[in-house]
Order: structure tokens, then C-alpha cells, then sequence
């Protein structure tokens, strides 16, 4: 459970007094905490620390993972090129891990700043790291405004090297990212670079557009994710939390959220002891109850006046679809103001790959293998998106963190609707969908344009008629089958997604042909896309 209060009040063992017995001492958990954090940097710590209260109390201080470091995990780290950026965010935005770290400064603050470092090379370097560009210095610049350059920044002890941020950067066509091989100078030089970003003041509000959500990443207010998180490389899952984070932070500030978590990956890599990534308060509950607890925390909340601090309940398709789906349900039906996040991997990640509910048919998976017999997954996908715009008053919102627009609005409307909304999000996961560690955005990308997972959102604000709440847009061709791309003329369906992922690679034969459960499976999809064109009214 992550806090973020200096002190707490616990029940200390009482050294060295005759009884034994316990006694209630008010501790400074941070400083408490210190010990632990020195003893798993040195190593020493799983083996020496002593078993003690706080972590007998799964108490973990809150934004501990910031002194976690991967420094020596991956061969190779982002490059930035500086002439060819746009300040567009993508990459910033699309790390797992915050990572890759934006800002703006004023030109005349960062010369001052760059003139007090005394070795010439060094301040070059750093120079290199700012770039002019026409969203925050050329269009000032013309208004008569002081402009500002725009600075990217790796931090070295938080990249895994996924290469995410390089992968969108080239999808983007703005090359201004690249992987290059560390050598001795790599990190030293790179750990430099992050502590001058790290000394420079918070970028001004006034390059902060309300309407550009991409940019929130630029406020420190937005900034609740300190990466060190034990997930894997490119995780899917990640972004999409760092992104909710980053829309309710910037809307509300950091002391108005709470997360309850179910049990799942997202609270292991959120709680590897002794890292928590979290600077907003968070417990973990079981894997079925996670909304339950909500709505005690709710109640609480509401009892004693705190009506405006928003609590997310997270979990993943094993949590929502599966055996909390019946909690998920109350808690909807009892119309309180609960947001929660669904990751949706359409496979229990946590527990060695399983199939869910959430799962394609013909996934190949663990309890769910492809053999002579049985090819993969039998049953269709359960589409709980549906399902959630059957209860009363309920926002529901399924969105991608490859379209940060659509994802950052749907949070942002969630937040605002007065009482519960679900907001559902395709969160690739690399090692269980056999993809590469840079494709995590781009899959989800792909999971729009091939039908696999649309999007779209539902908010009873809108209309009495499902057709008035229903709105699809930010799918291509909304009204069309399938998606064409105008250039190549391809039509991407979904044989053209599953062709891609690993998970199903046995569906298709030696000569490339999908299997008949393939087949199966699109026509499912198919349907599926043309139920929602119906309620919205397309069809």
C-alpha cells in the first residue's frame, strides 16, 4: 500500500523492555524506510534486514521505485537527435517506465543555466538536448510571447531499453530518436544530463495547453508515476496507468486520488518490495473484490466530506471480466462515484498465460493450447464494453494509448461524470502475444484498425437513446467493414492482426492460410463491429 504522509501510526515492537509487549509509537516511515531502500541497492538487504512492522503491515512509502536503477539492464539506450524533433510528446508519453522526460524552458533561463557549466564539452551536449520548434518557440515567438525551447532527457536508471519511444518517433516519421549501444561514457553521461534536467524550474504553465492532453506530461503535477516499476520491458499496461495518472493528476492535483488495485500484474510490478512507482495513495485487494473495496472507501470518503477526490479501482480482465465481474456489476449498480481502469491483455499475465474471457477465440495460450484436436481459445471474446452500457447510468469509455487524444478524453470524461464510469484499455503484453518489446503502441494500433478491439465511447451526458450516447469516432472507416489504408490500398482485418502476434502463429498453415478457428474468429469480430455500428446508429 503506498503512502503519502510522512508519518504514520503503528504498533512498534518495544525494544528492551521486560514485558516484551507492544507499544503504539508514531514512526517516520520514510526515514524508517531508508535502511531497507540502502539494503537492496547494496544487496545485502533480502538477506540481512530484519523482518520488522511496516512490512508486516505490506506497508511500502510511497514513490520509492524512484531509487530503483536499471541502469546496466539493457545493451542499448534512446539517442536524441534534436534537430529533427517537434516537441509533439509522443515519446514522452508513450514510455512504461518515465523514462524519457520533457520540458520546457525559456530561452533565457537555460542560457543561464547552460553558462554555469564549466566544462565546454559537457554544456554542448546539454545544449543538444533543446530544440526549437514551432509549438512552443517559432509560434510564441510570433505572438509576441517569450518562447521557449523544448529539452528531451533520458534517464538512464529507469529505461529497460524497450525502444517504444523510438518506435513511435519513426512511426511518426520524425526520426529525432534512436537506439545506439552503451559504452563505458553512455551511463555516466546520461546520469549528468538527467540531474541538469532535474535542477531546471517546472515548465511555465503557459506552455501547458488544457487543450493539448499530450502536453500534461510536461506539468509536474501530472508526473504520479516515478517508473522503477518491475514491469517488463515495453509493458503495455504501464503506459496506460502512467497516462490515467497523468489526466486525473493534472485535473485534480496529487492529493485528490486513491487507486484500489486488484490482485494482478499491475500490483506486483507496482509493489516489488521494496519499489512502489505510486506518489498517490494505493492498496491491493484480492483479485474478485477490488470494486467492493472502492465503494468502502467511497462511503468513507463521502461520510467525511471528501466528495471531490477521485478513486480508480484498476484491475485486468481476469479482475473485471472474470471473478470480480460480479463485484464490478454491483459496484456500478450502486450509482457511486467509482472510476475504474480496466487493462485488458485478454490473458492472465500474472499466472503464466492463461486464457480469459477477454481471450480471441483460437489464442494460443496455457489451459488453452492449439493441437490436433482443439485449435486454441473455443469461445468467443466476451465484449464487457457492451455488457457496461446495460447498467444504469454508467460512463464506459474503451480506448488505446496509441490515440493519447481519445485515451486522455475518455479519462478526463470519466472523471467528470457524476458517478461510476469504466474506462476499458488494450494494453498489449509483450512475453503472453508474442510481440517485441518496442510494439506494445503499435499493436494497439493495429487492434483499432483490424476490428480486433474498437473504441469507442458511452456517456449517458449525451441522449436518452443509446444512439445519441454511443459514439465511435476515432475508428477509420466507421462505416465500412474494414479498414483500407489509402496509400497501399491494403485492407486490414483480422487475420491481418493475429498474423502478427505470436500467440497465433500455429493458426496459420505452411503455405500461410489462416485455420478455420481463424476464420472463426473474424467473423466474430466482424460481428462484433457491426452490433456497435448498430447502436450507434451506422448501420
Amino acid at each position: 500500500m503506498g503512502i503519502t504522509t510522512d508519518k504514520i501510526e503503528v504498533t512498534e515492537i518495544s525494544k528492551g523492555k521486560d514485558n516484551g509487549g507492544y507499544s503504539p509509537d508514531v514512526v517516520d516511515v520514510e526515514a524508517f524506510f531508508e535502511r531497507v531502500l540502502e539494503g537492496y541497492a547494496d544487496g545485502s538487504g533480502p538477506g540481512n534486514l530484519p523482518a520488522d512492522v511496516n512490512l508486516a503491515r505490506s506497508l511500502i512509502p510511497a514513490g520509492t521505485a524512484a531509487r530503483r536503477d536499471f541502469s546496466f539492464l539493457a545493451p542499448e539506450i534512446p539517442e536524441y537527435n534534436h534537430e529533427n524533433c517537434v516537441g509533439c510528446m509522443s515519446c514522452v508519453v508513450e514510455c512504461p517506465d518515465t523514462a524519457i522526460l520533457g520540458k520546457v524552458i525559456e530561452v533565457d533561463e537555460l542560457e543561464a543555466r547552460l553558462a554555469a557549466v564549466d566544462d565546454a564539452e559537457q554544456r554542448q551536449y546539454l545544449s543538444n538536448q533543446f530544440a526549437v520548434t514551432t509549438k512552443f518557440y517559432t509560434s510564441k515567438e510570433k505572438r509576441g510571447q517569450d518562447p521557449g525551447k523544448f529539452g528531451i532527457f533520458i534517464d538512464p536508471t529507469k529505461c529497460k531499453g524497450c525502444a517504444e519511444c523510438v518506435e513511435v518517433c519513426h512511426d511518426l516519421g520524425y526520426n529525432a530518436l534512436k537506439m545506439i549501444p552503451k559504452q563505458d561514457e553512455t551511463v555516466p553521461k546520461y546520469q549528468a544530463a538527467i540531474a541538469f534536467y532535474r535542477s531546471l524550474p517546472p515548465t511555465p504553465d503557459e506552455f501547458v495547453s488544457d487543450r493539448l492532453p499530450v502536453d500534461y506530461m510536461l506539468s509536474e503535477k501530472a508526473m504520479l508515476f516515478t517508473g522503477g516499476a518491475g514491469s517488463c520491458a515495453g509493458c503495455g499496461e504501464a503506459t496506460a496507468l502512467r497516462m490515467m495518472l497523468a489526466a486525473t493528476g493534472y485535473q485534480y492535483g496529487q492529493e485528490n486520488i486513491g487507486l484500489v488495485a486488484a490482485t494482478g500484474c499491475n500490483t506486483v510490478y507496482g509493489s516489488t518490495y521494496p519499489y512502489n512507482p505510486y506518489i498517490v495513495p494505493w492498496t491491493n485487494s484480492l483479485f474478485e473484490n477490488a470494486p467492493a473495496v472502492a465503494m468502502g472507501v467511497r462511503a468513507r470518503w463521502d461520510q467525511i466530506g471528501w466528495k471531490n477526490k477521485r478513486i480508480w479501482t484498476i484491475g485486468g480482465d481476469g479482475a473485471m471480466f472474470d471473478i470480480g465481474f460480479q463485484s464490478l456489476s454491483r459496484m456500478l449498480a450502486s450509482g457511486m462515484d467509482i472510476k475504474v481502469l480496466v487493462l485488458d491483455t485478454q490473458v492472465y499475465s500474472n499466472t503464466g498465460g492463461q486464457t480469459s474471457t477477454a481471450s480471441f477465440m483460437g489464442q494460443d495460450a496455457k489451459m488453452s493450447a492449439i493441437g490436433s484436436a482443439l485449435g486454441g481459445k473455443q469461445e468467443q471474446r466476451k465484449e464487457i464494453g457492451r455488457i457496461l452500457m446495460m447498467h444504469p447510468n454508467t460512463y464506459v469509455a474503451q480506448t488505446v494509448a496509441s490515440i493519447p487524444n481519445h485515451f486522455f478524453k475518455a479519462v478526463m470524461d470519466a472523471n467528470s461524470f457524476p458517478g461510476p464510469a469504466v474506462v476499458v484499455v488494450y494494453t498489449t503484453c509483450q512475453p503472453e502475444h508474442g510481440v517485441a518489446d518496442d510494439m506494445s503502441r503499435y499493436q494497439s494500433k493495429l487492434a483499432v484498425e483490424s476490428r480486433a478491439f474498437p473504441i469507442f465511447v458511452y456517456d449517458p451526458r449525451n441522449g436518452e437513446t443509446i444512439r445519441e450516447r454511443l459514439d465511435l469516432k476515432g475508428n477509420p472507416a466507421m462505416k465500412e467493414d474494414w479498414y483500407t489504408i489509402p496509400k497501399t490500398g491494403e485492407m486490414i482485418d483480422f487475420i491481418t492482426f493475429a498474423r502478427s502476434e505470436g500467440r497465433f502463429a500455429r493458426n496459420f498453415k505452411k503455405d500461410g492460410a489462416p485455420d478455420q478457428i481463424l476464420l472463426d474468429a473474424q467473423a466474430d469480430r466482424l460481428a462484433n463491429w457491426h452490433f456497435l455500428q448498430e447502436l450507434a446508429g451506422l448501420r
